[in-house]
């Protein structure tokens, strides 16, 4: 049977999600252990929607696999919940069509990234939640949001190590707001969501937004260096304890 789940993870003591070398705990990695005993020890193969990095967390991630034996999608959610680690969890499960694939068939993904600044963070927010510790211009900041919505080629924000074939993408949102959590502290939530994203590339629109936001360059310097395809003119990229995978669009004929 061919089946789609919808996971959420605390990415802090993972190194991502894809399988790496022996030894490295990945969210794939858990979620394959379990769907093997599920399968009485035969492996099966799972697809995410986001190679999500160390750190990184999710409250809607989507995979798909094929699981060899019948059953329902909600004992399927039970019976893996019960196998998984505690910091992953299997929302809802549901079948899906033999062509259904977790990342290629998505419309868009959605990405939330929360960055408190101030002085001092609260230690409940460490990790949850980027920092710095100085204030940052929010007329800046929304002016950088507004750079990168459109068809572009995004080379500027592309970390080595991908593998992916263009670095051209689709961005539909890019939206900044604020908030306070506490005395003393403002929270940005950044929100962006596109038809894809490159390694690092919501990581590396943080890193420009904060970089504008607290007079490091302009806004104008961080369009000509995303023009230009500049890698090496763009920001670093912010923490990745402050990235979430919120949720993944699909075509309501393939869901």
């Amino acid at each position: 049977m061919h089946f789609r789940a919808t996971l959420a993870y605390d990415g802090t003591e993972f190194q991502g999600f894809q399988s790496q070398s022996a030894g490295a705990r990945t969210v794939q990695g858990a979620l394959e252990a379990a769907l093997g005993r599920l399968a009485k020890g035969g492996r099966v193969a799972v697809h995410a929607a986001g190679r999500t990095d160390a750190g990184v967390h999710a409250v809607g991630q989507v995979a798909c696999f094929e699981l060899p034996r019948t059953l329902d999608p909600a004992a399927l959610a039970r019976a893996l919940n019960a196998l998984l680690p505690a910091d992953v969890r299997v929302l809802d499960a549901a079948e899906t069509p033999a062509g259904f694939h977790a990342r290629k068939s998505a419309q868009s993904k959605l990405y939330r990234y929360v960055l408190d600044s101030g002085p001092v963070q609260l230690p409940t927010r460490r990790l949850f939640a980027g920092h710095v510790p100085f204030p940052l211009d929010h007329g800046a900041v929304a002016d950088a949001a507004a750079l990168y919505p459109g068809r572009r080629d995004f080379a500027a924000l592309a970390s080595t190590g991908g593998s992916a074939k263009t670095t051209t993408r689709t961005v539909f949102r890019s939206e900044a707001r604020w908030e306070r959590p506490s005395t003393g502290t403002e929270t940005l939530l950044f929100e962006t969501e596109a038809d894809g994203f490159l390694r690092k590339m919501v990581r590396s629109m943080v890193g420009g937004l904060v970089a504008a936001g607290r007079g490091a360059v302009t806004v104008a310097e961080l369009r000509h260096a995303l023009d230009a395809r500049d890698r090496r003119a763009w920001p670093p990229p912010a923490a990745a304890r402050g990235l979430t995978l919120v949720r993944v669009e699909y075509d309501a004929v393939i869901r």
